[in-house]
């Protein structure tokens, strides 16, 4: 059977970096479906990322990001050909623009079966702001509640089976998805691995937005931490 990989981009207001995406992303080997979700966007990303090769579907209002992921997982599923395994989902992020082809070293290992899920360790990237918190805030929960230590917690740019994805659904709202996803296939036994990735994308600064996306970040993160240890918490009691 071919084996075949779906790239799922979430993007919201990425016209200006979109179309280097997605054109990218179709020279990774075994992609054959570029799916970009439009989360109410208020720019022309849907119109430049189908003119750029990817079949693109839209909310009309922002949802976020996880939001964004489901629906795209649901589209790839639909369009899995009959009689064939179910795609790979490689999830990127839009603001990649020509690096997006070097996330390609995260497939093989899931093609191989060597892990269930494979993240990005990205390089430093030039001009990121915030000092780390919300980083250090995640690495420490997935370690006490799984026992394995990530390098970059947050790394949105990920490879997983379907079993795994459909594993971990539904999905931890926001920003708390990556964090969610970890913990949730960890504890449930799946393989995950991180793989060094030569990925650019546009990093969070010290402005005023820069410093309310890690303000809601941060909240996601920690919802999605603790309804995991309430989960955890509640999987000890056994009754009588």
């Amino acid at each position: 059977m071919r084996k075949r990989v779906a790239v799922v981009i979430p993007a919201k207001d990425e016209a200006r970096r979109i179309a280097a995406t997605v054109r990218s992303a179709r020279a990774i080997p075994y992609v054959d479906l570029v799916l970009v979700v439009d989360d109410g966007s208020e720019d022309n990303t849907q119109d430049v990322a189908r003119g750029a090769g990817a079949v693109v579907v839209r909310h009309s209002r922002n949802r976020g990001k996880a939001a964004a992921l489901e629906t795209g997982a649901a589209v790839v599923a639909m369009r899995d050909p009959e009689g064939h395994p179910a795609r790979l989902l490689l999830f990127l992020d839009g603001d990649l623009a020509e690096t997006a082809v070097n996330a390609a070293p995260l497939v093989q290992p899931v093609l191989d079966g060597e892990a269930d899920m494979s993240i990005a360790v990205l390089p430093p990237q030039p001009g990121a702001g915030g000092r780390g918190f919300v980083v250090r805030t995640a690495r420490r929960a997935i370690s006490r509640l799984t026992g394995w230590t990530p390098s970059q917690p947050l790394s949105g740019i990920r490879c997983l089976t379907r079993d795994a994805f459909e594993a971990a659904s539904p999905l931890a709202h926001g920003w708390g998805v990556e964090v969610g996803l970890t913990i949730d296939l960890l504890r449930s036994g799946y393989a995950v691995a991180e793989i060094p990735c030569d990925l650019r994308h546009r990093p969070s600064d010290n402005s005023l937005a820069g410093q309310a996306h890690r303000a809601a970040q941060f909240r996601d993160v920690v919802l999605a931490i603790n309804a995991r240890r309430l989960r955890a918490g509640f999987s000890h009691i056994r009754p009588n």
